[in-house]
């Protein structure tokens, strides 16, 4: 049965456990979104060897070393290992630094540094010199030599280039050092010394024409449509699909994906492939022309096919179909290939600074990415994420449109972009105009990936002020008329509602803050607790606690969120609370929402 494609580089969030020795272990230990274990490292490592993707381990590296030897089984079936020394000042990828069952060391040791502020120990060879890894390219598979091609490209040798697909590669490729094979085919390219010159061949054929040492980059190409009929067996296209496979010469680790019919999406006999499933209704199979259509399935289905058409479709524009239907007892398969890779755009927010704040989505995302686009600001926020095979194209402030209109054109050219905002990207963000422009552009997919919001993050350090019914108000003009701002304020100060500002005050917009706290000064008291807070979880954060009496707009600018409560927040041991109606002497009905 064809396996489930898995690139290594596809860090998806997977089980950790960390497992600590000392008091000082456990503090830390606690300050990691894994599950934590506290003594007996030993023994509860081998417990566990199979259970979890991977282990940080807060213990000296002879110790870790010591408890994981005996269970080390190869680099493909052993989870992830990072040590953090007692000191907190580390963290040491032990084992699994490209590889690891969904989470590689090396990453992990990144997001562990950031989270405990530490210092991540890579040791390898690529990652530590900044150099392109042939095992950790997004959307890739690396088969073959690659210890060998590695050691040849950081040590500075001309490596041949064969990419008969002409599939779209990192621009770490355009070097002159990787030398275009094209022109070769049929002679032996040589190093000069009579050695054969260490070559990478980017193919979805299963045995492609190739040299060694060579490493073959399996790139998504393929896309595999099925057509079954109501009672067939779950292994029915699966066991069809493998011969069809090895009759054409094509690589498994290629296939990115099956197509059928709507009404087979959530059969087994699409769904034990374990490969992502698109569907299509009948209708939309029966607009692409097939070599194969059938009056027996246009009967039945409303279609004349649905392996060829389905494979077409979801293969997407310029799609070749490399192998016609097949047809087994009770389903029929079909193979076709994609002119190039999906181009996307994930609008990411990074949150309000501090890298704890991010969410794993987030990571991936950007991890994931061919290109990152942002504000220069915002792409500093996250170099710690970013590798030697990705572009970052940072621009300056003011730039919005053209940041999305780059990011959506090259998405439709293929690339993976991730264009990054701080906080939330649908709040006060980038999200709304990339859904603008991108008509422009062909409509590319776009996901918008989530992120702590400022307005969130300066709540939690004031206390509670949000907890009941609140609104968010960007002050600034610029995209917004100040007469319509000023009814949106009237319209907060009539609901008494708490309320946070957004683009508080700048350089050039001084008047703004002070226009809003006349308008909510003038329906609730001027003891109505305000919070000011600046630059919210980064390291030269404030929070000021005052009212809206005393409100000083000098303790303000562009890094700032303003929290003004509502005429029910109070103020308890010091923090800005906003009580959400609750009878705190009796246990509520319905528990909490």
């Amino acid at each position: 049965m064809i396996a489930e494609r898995t690139p290594t580089t596809e860090n998806t969030a997977g089980s950790v456990l960390s497992i600590s020795l000392t008091e000082a272990g456990r503090h830390r230990a606690a300050r990691l979104p894994y599950e934590s274990v506290h003594g007996s490292l030993v023994d509860t490592v081998a417990a566990r060897w199979h259970e979890v993707d991977a282990f940080v381990l807060f213990c000296a590296v002879g110790i870790a070393v010591r408890a994981i030897a005996p269970l080390l089984a190869g680099k493909s079936d052993d989870p992830s290992v990072v040590a953090v020394d007692d000191g907190g000042r580390f963290a040491v990828p032990i084992v699994g630094g490209h590889h690891g069952r969904s989470i590689t060391a090396n990453r992990l040791a990144g997001d562990v540094s950031a989270l405990l502020s530490t210092t991540p120990v890579i040791t390898t060879a690529s990652d530590a010199t900044g150099t392109l890894a042939f095992d950790d390219l997004p959307g890739f598979v690396a088969e073959g030599d690659v210890a060998k091609v590695t050691r040849a490209n950081l040590d500075g040798e001309t490596l041949s280039l064969r990419n008969d697909l002409g599939w779209p590669v990192p621009p770490a490729f355009d070097d002159a050092r990787f030398e275009p094979a094209e022109n070769a085919r049929h002679t032996v390219e040589s190093s000069g010394d009579g050695q054969a010159r260490p070559s990478i061949v980017i193919s979805d054929r299963r045995k492609p024409e190739r040299r060694d040492p060579s490493v073959v980059l399996r790139p998504p190409s393929l896309v595999v449509g099925i057509g079954a009929s109501s009672d067939s067996p779950a292994e029915a296209a699966a066991s069809l699909l493998d011969r069809v496979l090895a009759e054409h010469d094509l690589a498994p680790s290629s296939v990115a994906g099956v197509a059928t019919i709507d009404r087979r999406a959530g059969d087994p006999v699409v769904t034990t492939l374990g490969l992502p499933v698109r569907s299509f209704t009948g209708p939309q199979l029966a607009t692409v022309d097939v070599p194969n259509p059938s009056e027996v399935v246009l009967t039945e289905v409303g279609t004349a096919s649905v392996a060829e058409a389905a494979a077409l479709l979801a293969a997407g524009p310029g799609a070749e179909l490399i192998v016609e239907k097949t047809k087994g007892t009770t389903a029929t398969v079909a193979v076709a290939r994609r002119a190039g890779p999906e181009g996307s755009v994930a609008v990411v927010g990074l949150g309000p600074g501090h890298p704890r704040h991010r969410t794993p989505e987030a990571v991936a995302a950007i991890r994931a990415a061919d290109v990152i686009i942002g504000y220069r600001y915002y792409t500093d926020q996250c170099a710690d994420l970013v590798g030697a095979h990705q572009v970052v194209v940072p621009s300056p402030i003011g730039s919005e449109v053209d940041r999305c209109e780059e990011a959506v054109e090259r998405a439709s050219h293929g690339q993976r972009v991730a264009l990054v905002c701080s906080g939330d990207p649908g709040v006060f963000a980038m999200a709304t105009l990339v859904y603008e422009v991108a008509p422009r552009f062909g409509s590319p997919a776009i996901e918008v990936v989530p992120g702590v919001t400022a307005s969130l993050a300066a709540a939690s350090l004031l206390g509670a002020p949000l907890a009941h019914d609140h609104a968010l108000l960007s002050l600034s003009d610029l995209l917004t008329p100040w007469p319509l701002i000023e009814r949106r304020l009237r319209a907060v100060a009539d609901a008494d509602m708490a309320v946070a500002l957004y683009n508080p005050r700048s350089q050039r917009r001084t008047v703004q803050l002070e226009r809003a706290r006349d308008i909510l000064g003038a329906s609730r008291p001027a003891t109505t607790p305000v919070g000011i807070v600046v630059n919210a979880t980064r390291p030269n954060q404030q929070v000021i606690m005052t009212t809206i009496g005393e409100l000083d707009p000098a303790d303000v600018d562009m890094f700032s969120v303003v929290v003004v409560g509502s005429s029910t927040t109070t103020v308890i041991d010091g923090a800005m609370v906003t009580p959400r109606g609750y009878d705190s002497e009796s246990e509520v009905s319905g528990g909490e929402r």
